[in-house]
């Protein structure tokens, strides 16, 4: 069984960083792309950062400059660089894998870390 555990969360003032790290073990299989994903309070879900295997990056335009997606194989861990933080910023953070393991596209998902901004 695959399991993505994340951590790193927490409250920040305005204009602070936090590094969210999301850790990965399991045979999950060949690796598509790498996502970070935010859910504020509610609204839905949506994707602000996304890593290819072939290294290509995307961010939706509000983080773009301020969040950094990336991963270190060695330690089966991919990690969001978080600075420049707004009040907007604020929801719970989902790592998530897209694979391909037995011949099918699937999505793993980790259990979410709330990350909050005060103003």
């Amino acid at each position: 069984q695959v399991q993505l555990v994340e951590s790193g969360g927490g409250l920040v003032q305005a204009g602070g960083s936090l590094r969210l790290s999301c850790a990965a073990s399991g045979s999950i299989g060949s690796i598509n792309s790498l996502g970070w994903y935010r859910q504020a309070p509610g609204k839905q879900r949506e994707l602000v950062a996304a890593l290819t295997s072939t290294g290509i990056t995307n961010y939706i335009e509000s983080v773009k400059g301020r969040f950094t997606i990336s991963r270190d194989n060695a330690k089966n861990t991919m990690y969001l660089q978080m600075n420049s933080l707004k009040a907007e910023d604020t929801g719970v953070y989902y790592c998530n894998v897209a694979s391909v393991r037995r011949g099918v596209l699937q999505g793993y998902w980790g259990q979410g870390t709330q990350v909050t901004v005060s103003s």
